[in-house]
Parts: structure tokens; sequence; C-alpha cells
């Protein structure tokens, strides 16, 4: 098969990069495919939201898949969906408006139609084309856009890692093997971590289960995961002027907010817990045993005895890719960062013809690049390359 644009990864970025080379690039249906190791595209994106309750996105209104900001307002309209679907002053979407608009769109230009399911190994440039590796088959095209996630690297600490071999019920909120129906009634169940996704959990067990929140830290309120002035040029203009790429690292790792979350969810959070419907710890684990199908989590300044633990604790840092990627780096001559990151310009070229989201575009794109408003960037940035000169 050849094709003009293959994009790896059906997530977020690569569902919202195929919209925009569809629509306002022009790109034939048949010149694009998209692959990705899951049944369907937004699977894994699908997953996450799910298995911890959320209701409502951290993202705006505007922020979405179609390449229109006001297409969800639009879709929302059209099939008589309810004020009740936007929440706050950031109208943020409810999860049941989001999936719909985007099944929505995904039915209209018929991506399904396009996704190739399968796993990339490797790529290699040859006579002005790349040659994709797959545990499908080679795959030739023009161009790829590499849309990989960091939901596949999930952080454990060192004593869930022990914990975890000693035959414990200890998951990672976003392991596969994780599911909330794990959760029995009347369960004792120690949640671990401070973010959104924590809350959400604990909020969503807590009819169930006997939860206790074990945060670091008290709770910390932020509307986004890195202040709004990051989505747009208030900031963006410094981080481009910037030119040493550890300086514009230490700005991402400075803007990032990890461990935080909306006001709204913040105060359901503190009311659970002045209801003694959930137990919330400041605290933090030093070590962990377990005997006789009891967990035992030792921290600072408590005891805690449990029978299940989960981790929501996010991801790691660490480059997406491993390991195809990293051998692909060298092979390619693809330069990168002190961190490991592609070292990339303005069109978000990493060698020509081989384009980066997400998380790989990260020293351009600066920290709102993992998030949808990140993928709308990206967009902005190809549309501008092949549309307006």
């Amino acid at each position: 098969m050849y094709l003009d644009w293959l994009i790896v990864g059906g997530g977020i970025h690569g569902v919202h990069l195929a919209l925009v080379l569809r629509e306002r690039c022009r790109v034939p249906a048949d010149r694009l495919r998209i692959i990705d190791p899951h049944e369907r595209l937004l699977a894994r994106w699908d997953t996450c939201t799910t298995v911890c309750g959320m209701r409502f996105l951290r993202s705006t209104l505007v922020h979405h898949l179609a390449p229109d900001p006001y297409d969800l307002l639009q879709f929302a309209q059209q099939t008589g969906a309810g004020s009740h679907h936007f929440h706050g002053r950031y109208q943020r979407p409810s999860l049941e408006i989001f999936r719909a608009h985007a099944r929505s769109l995904i039915e209209r230009y018929r991506l399904h139609e396009h996704t190739l399911h399968g796993r990339v190994c490797g790529l290699q440039r040859r006579n002005l084309i790349w040659q994709v590796e797959t545990d499908q088959g080679v795959l030739s095209t023009r161009n790829v856009i590499l849309a990989l996630s960091c939901t596949e690297q999930l952080r454990w600490p060192q004593w869930a890692q022990l914990l975890r071999n000693s035959g414990a019920a200890i998951y990672h909120l976003y392991e596969p093997a994780f599911s909330r129906d794990r959760i029995g009634e009347g369960q004792t169940v120690a949640i671990i971590g401070g973010g959104i996704s924590a809350a959400h959990l604990a909020l969503t067990l807590s009819s169930v289960a006997q939860v206790t929140l074990v945060m670091r830290r008290p709770i910390q309120i932020a509307p986004f995961d890195s202040p709004p002035g990051w989505m747009g040029p208030k900031e963006l203009r410094r981080f481009h002027a910037e030119p040493d790429l550890n300086r514009r690292r230490a700005l991402i790792t400075a803007a990032r907010l990890p461990g935080t979350m909306p006001v709204e969810l913040a105060q359901s959070l503190t009311t659970a817990a002045q209801q003694h419907k959930l137990r919330l710890l400041i605290d933090e684990v030093h070590t962990a045993t377990f005997a006789d199908g009891v967990i035992t989590l030792q921290l600072n300044h408590h005891r805690l005895t449990v029978q299940t633990v989960i981790l929501a604790t996010g991801f790691t840092a660490e480059r997406p890719g491993h390991p195809w990627l990293d051998n692909v780096i060298p092979a390619n001559n693809l330069p990168v960062a002190a961190c490991g990151y592609p070292v990339i310009g303005p069109d978000l070229q990493w060698a020509p013809g081989l384009f980066v989201t997400g998380p790989l575009a990260e020293l351009e794109i600066g920290p709102v690049a993992r998030n949808i408003i990140g993928a709308r960037h990206v967009g902005e940035r190809l549309v501008h390359r092949y549309v307006s000169g």
C-alpha cells in the first residue's frame, strides 16, 4: 500500500489530525490511513476516561476533535442536548456529549474504514518515501505523523512494584487489567494520588467501598493542568523566543500542574470527606507489606490496612515509543535534545516527511502538547504549511 499520509496512533491527536487533513487540507480518503493496535479509534482514551468515573472533561467547549472550534456546540444544539452537558465557567463538556460528537465525526468521515489495526515496529526513509514496518507488514507513505501517547508508560513507585510482586491486590488505574468491577461491596480500598483521576475514582468508588484517598499534599486547585496562558500566545511567545532546548524543557516542567483538580471537583471531594463518605489522608507511603490477604501501608504519619490499593499516579515522563522508536532514532539520524525528545522546527518535522504531535512535540508546542488543545495547535501548523503556503 502506498499512501500520502500515515498517522501512527488512533487516539485524540491521531483522530483530530486525520480530520484536519481530510477537511482542511483536502487529502483524499484513499491516500490517508491511521494505524492503531486497539480494536477501534479512541479505544484507549475511552478506557482511561471511563475507568475513573469521569463525568466532565477538564478541557473547554471549543477543545474537541472537529477542526471547527464551534462544532461541538452546534452538534449539541442539533441533537437537542441540554445545557447540563456543559459545566461551569469554562463550559466543560460532559464525557457523554464529547464521545457522541467524536463518534459522529468518525462516522461522517468513515475513519474506521481507513484505520489499520496493528503496531508499528520500525521505519526507514528510502528514496523520499517512508517504509513503515508493522506487525502486519510494510507500508509505504510520503508522510508520517507520530501521534504517540504516554498511556502505556504507567508510573509505579518502587514500593508498589514490590507489593505487586508479593501477590497483593494492587493495580494501576490505567493498566488494562484494572476494572472498577473488581471492587466489591464494602471492600477497603486505598487510592494513591492527588490529581483529577484520583479524585474522580475516590468519589465513584465511595458509593460501594470504604475508600481512603492518600495525597502527598492538601488539595491543589487549578482549572487546567497548566496555566491558561500556555494555550495561546501569552506564554508561547516567550517559549518560542527561547533557543535553548534545555531551558524550554525547564519551562515545560515548571508550567505543568500535576496533582491538581478544578475547583468544583475539589469541592465535591471535600464535601464527601466531611460527610464521612470517604477518608482523606495527607501523607505519603513509606513502605508496604502484604500478608493473609491484607495490605499494610506504612505512611509517614499513619498506618493503613486495606484489601486493595489503586495507584492514580499517572504516567512517566519518558519519551513514548519504546522500544521501537529507540532504534529508529539512530538509524535515521533523528536529532534529539538532552531530555531525549525530538528537536523539531515550527513545521513539526523531525525529518523530511516525518511529523510529530502529542508528547513528541513538546519542545515546540509547549506544556499543553499532550492535551486536546495541543492537538489543535498541531492541526493549525499543518494547515498553515499545506493550505496557507
